[in-house]
C-alpha cells in the first residue's frame, strides 16, 4: 500500500492486503473476515451520515474492543473525525472529555445520537487523542491523516527493512492489541497491525490468563504491553508466553528491574520505546538492534529515520532535557491552540523528559524533568530509587516522590506497595539497609509510606504529584 493509494486511515483496513474470506478481525464475542468488516464499515458510515455527520465533524466513539476498529474507520469513511472514549470514564469525566472535543455524534453500544455540540475541525484531521497528564491536565491532541501515516512508516520501514508494503503471501502473525482502543497506545498499535498488513486480535481489557491463551493460540511472536501489564504477568502464574520472542514496552517507562524479572520468567526479550502523543514514537528498538548490543537493553533505542534530537543544557553527565524534530507532529490541541510553547525556533519540540544520548546514539531516559527532585541543591532522579527499592523481597511496587522540607526544599519519600504476607516492621529495616547500601546518602528516602495502591492515569503512568498530595494532606 503507498502513500498515494491511502489517502486516509480508513484505507488501512478498507483495502487491506488480505483476501475477502480471511480474517483481519477478532474480537471477544466474534470474527470479521476482511468482506464482513467492510461491509460493517460501510453500513455503519451510512448510519453516521443519516444522522447528520458533517465532514470533519466529530463523533464520539464511547466502545471498546474489536468494535472500536469497525467504528473509527466507518468515522473516516463517513469523511468525520474519530473522539474515543473511554467506556469506563465517570459521568464528570465523559462530560469534561465533550466539552473539549465537542463531537456532533456519540456512538456507544445503544447506537447514535446527537450531542447538541458541534466543532468543524480542519481538513485532514483524523482523530484526537489526550496526552497522558502526568505532570498536568490531559489536553486532547489532534492528528492528520497524512501526519499518523508517517508516524507509522517511520517505525515499520526499519522493522520491514523496506519502504513498501509487505506482500500478501508473507501473512504476518496477528498484531495482538492487550490494552484499550479507547487510548492512544491501542489506536497506534491497531493502525500499525492493519498498515503492516496484519490482521488483529483485540483484547476488551487485559488479563494474564487471557494474553497468554491469546498468544498461544494466535502464535504471537511480537507484541506490545505497558508496565503495569508486565509487572501483573510476573507476578501471575502464568507458567509460559510461547511462542512470544519480543515485547516492547509502551505508554510510560519500565524498570530494568520489572524488565529482567519478565525475560527471566518467560524467556522473552524486553525492549523500550519512546514516544508522545503529540510526536508519535520516535524511538525505539528492532530485533536486530536488540541482538547487535544486548549490553543496551534498558534504553529506549536510537532515533527512528527522519527524527532528529539532542540533548538541552546537558549537566555533566551529559543529562538534559531531550529535543525531537520528527518529521511530523500533531496539529495541535482540540479548540485550536497549537505546541507554541512547546516547539524551539529551529522546529525541535521540548518533550519535558530528561535523557542521555550514549556514544553508540542510544537514548536513555533518566526522568520527568517534572519529577526530578532537588534536595537541597543535590538532583534526584527518582526512577533510581524505585529499581533499588522495587528489588527488596516483599516490595509489590514502588514510586518515589519529592515531598516539601523546609530546610532542603524537597526530599525524597518512598511509597512502597508491600506483598499482603510481608512484615511491614521487618521490610522497613530492609528497604533502608537496600537505600544505605546502593544508594550514595541524599537519594536515601527521608521516609517510607506504606500504601494500598499507587495512583496511575488510564495508561499505567504513575501520578507523582497525588503521592505528594497525600503526604501534605493535614487530613
Amino acid at each position: 500500500m503507498s502513500d498515494a493509494t491511502a489517502a486516509t486511515l480508513a484505507d488501512l483496513l478498507m483495502r487491506h492486503p488480505l483476501g475477502d474470506d480471511q480474517v483481519v478481525l477478532v474480537g471477544s464475542t466474534r470474527t470479521w473476515t476482511t468482506a464482513e468488516a467492510r461491509r460493517a464499515v460501510d453500513d455503519l458510515a451510512g448510519a453516521l451520515r443519516h444522522a447528520g455527520l458533517a465532514d470533519q465533524h466529530a463523533v464520539g466513539v464511547l466502545l471498546d474492543g474489536a468494535d472500536v476498529v469497525v467504528a473509527m474507520t466507518a468515522v473516516w469513511a463517513a469523511g468525520g473525525v474519530f473522539v474515543p472514549l473511554n467506556p469506563r470514564l465517570p459521568p464528570a469525566a465523559l462530560d469534561d472529555v465533550l466539552d473539549a472535543t465537542r463531537p456532533a455524534l456519540l456512538l456507544d453500544a445503544n447506537g447514535i445520537r446527537r450531542t447538541g455540540l458541534d466543532r468543524r475541525y480542519d481538513d485532514g484531521a483524523a482523530f484526537v487523542l489526550w496526552t497522558s497528564g502526568t505532570t498536568g491536565r490531559p489536553k486532547p491532541v489532534v492528528h492528520t491523516h497524512a501526519a499518523y501515516l508517517e508516524l507509522i512508516d517511520r517505525v515499520l520501514t526499519p522493522l520491514r527493512g523496506v519502504a513498501a508494503a509487505p506482500a500478501v503471501d508473507r501473512r504476518p502473525t496477528p498484531n495482538l492489541i492487550p490494552v484499550s482502543m479507547a487510548l492512544n497506545a491501542g489506536i497506534y498499535n491497531a493502525l500499525f497491525g492493519l498498515r503492516a498488513g496484519a490482521p488483529l486480535v483485540v483484547m476488551d481489557r487485559f488479563d494474564s490468563h487471557a494474553f497468554a491463551e491469546a498468544v498461544g493460540r494466535h502464535g504471537i511472536r511480537s507484541t506490545v504491553l505497558p508496565p503495569a501489564a508486565i509487572a501483573m504477568l510476573n507476578d501471575s502464574d502464568v507458567t509460559g508466553l510461547e511462542p512470544l520472542r519480543y515485547v516492547r514496552s509502551i505508554t510510560a517507562p519500565l524498570s530494568p528491574f520489572q524488565a529482567r524479572r519478565f525475560t527471566e520468567r518467560f524467556g522473552v526479550t524486553v525492549l523500550n520505546g519512546y514516544g508522545q502523543a503529540e510526536i508519535g514514537e520516535v524511538v525505539g528498538w528492532t530485533a536486530a538492534m536488540a541482538r547487535e548490543h544486548p549490553g543496551k537493553i534498558g534504553s529506549v533505542g536510537r532515533p527512528h529515520p527522519g527524527v532528529d534530537l539532542r540533548i538541552d543544557a546537558p549537566d555533566a553527565n551529559g543529562v538534559g532535557e531531550l529535543l525531537v524534530r520528527p518529521p511530523n507532529r500533531a496539529a495541535g490541541y482540540a479548540g485550536g491552540a497549537d505546541l507554541g510553547g512547546r516547539v524551539t525556533p529551529d522546529g525541535f519540540v521540548r518533550t519535558g523528559d530528561l535523557a542521555r544520548l550514549d556514544p553508540d546514539g542510544f537514548v536513555w531516559i533518566e526522568g520527568r524533568r517534572t519529577d526530578l527532585i532537588n534536595r537541597g541543591g543535590n538532583k534526584i532522579f527518582p526512577d533510581e530509587v524505585d529499581e533499588v527499592i522495587a528489588a527488596v523481597p516483599g516490595v509489590i511496587e514502588a514510586a518515589v516522590a519529592g515531598v516539601p522540607d523546609e530546610r532542603l526544599g524537597e526530599v525524597p519519600v518512598a511509597f512502597v506497595v508491600a506483598a499482603a504476607d510481608a512484615d511491614r516492621r521487618a521490610l522497613r529495616t530492609a528497604l533502608e539497609a537496600a537505600c544505605r547500601t546502593n544508594l550514595v546518602p541524599y537519594k536515601v528516602p527521608a521516609d517510607i509510606v506504606f500504601v494500598e495502591v499507587l495512583p496511575r492515569n488510564e495508561i499505567g503512568k504513575v501520578r507523582r504529584a497525588d503521592l505528594v498530595r497525600s503526604a501534605t494532606d493535614p487530613r
